[in-house]
C-alpha cells in the first residue's frame, strides 16, 4: 500500500500509473510462477520476432515484415501488461511511487539485469573479435547487432523482474472466535 507521505510527493501521473499497475482484475494470468515464466517466455519470443521483423523492414527492405510487426504489437503489449501486473509496476513506476522495500527490490533487479547484459555484451565483443580474426566482412551486421543489444538492454530489467517476483500469500483466515 501507499503511505500518506509517499502519496504527497506523487504527481497525478504517478497516482494513475500506481493505480493501473496495482489493478488485480487479471491476477489469474500471473498467479503462479509457471504462468509468470510463460508470460516472460512469450514476451521474449514476441520481442525476438518483432525485432527481426523491424530489422527486415528497415535493413532488408522486406515489406511483408512490416505487416508481421504490426500483427505482433498487440500481443507484445498484452504480455508487457501481464508482466507489469505481476511485478506491480516495479520496473515502470517512478522511484517516488515505490516504498523502501520496492526500491531495494528494484535495485536488486536492475543489478541482476545489468550483470546479464554485461555477459551479452561480452559475447558480442568476443563474436566480433572472432569475426575480425577470421577476416569476415561484418559491416552489414553492425546495426542489427547494436539494435538488438539496445532492445535487450531496455527490456532485460522487465524480464528479470517478471521471473523474480514471488507468489502472493494466500489470504489467511484465522480460527473462528
Amino acid at each position: 500500500m501507499m503511505t500518506d507521505q509517499q502519496a504527497r510527493g506523487m504527481t497525478g501521473y504517478d497516482r494513475r500509473m500506481f493505480a493501473l499497475m496495482n489493478r488485480r482484475e487479471a491476477a489469474s494470468l500471473y498467479a503462479t510462477a509457471a504462468r509468470r515464466r510463460l508470460a516472460v517466455g512469450a514476451h521474449i519470443a514476441l520481442t525476438v520476432a518483432s525485432d527481426a521483423a523491424w530489422l527486415l523492414t528497415v535493413v532488408g527492405d522486406q515489406r511483408w515484415a512490416m505487416w508481421t510487426m504490426v500483427a505482433l504489437i498487440l500481443p507484445w503489449c498484452f504480455a508487457t501488461g501481464v508482466i507489469n501486473g505481476a511485478t506491480r509496476g516495479l520496473v515502470e513506476l517512478r522511484e517516488r511511487a515505490l516504498d523502501e522495500r520496492q526500491r531495494a527490490e528494484k535495485a536488486r533487479i536492475e543489478a541482476r539485469a545489468r550483470g546479464l547484459m554485461l555477459w551479452l555484451l561480452l559475447a558480442a565483443v568476443v563474436g566480433a573479435g572472432q569475426a575480425m580474426i577470421q577476416g569476415w566482412d561484418t559491416d552489414e551486421l553492425l546495426f542489427p547487432v547494436l539494435f538488438t543489444l539496445f532492445v535487450l538492454h531496455w527490456l532485460m530489467p522487465l524480464w528479470v523482474a517478471g521471473l523474480a517476483v514471488k507468489d502472493e500469500p494466500e489470504d489467511f483466515e484465522g480460527p473462528e472466535a
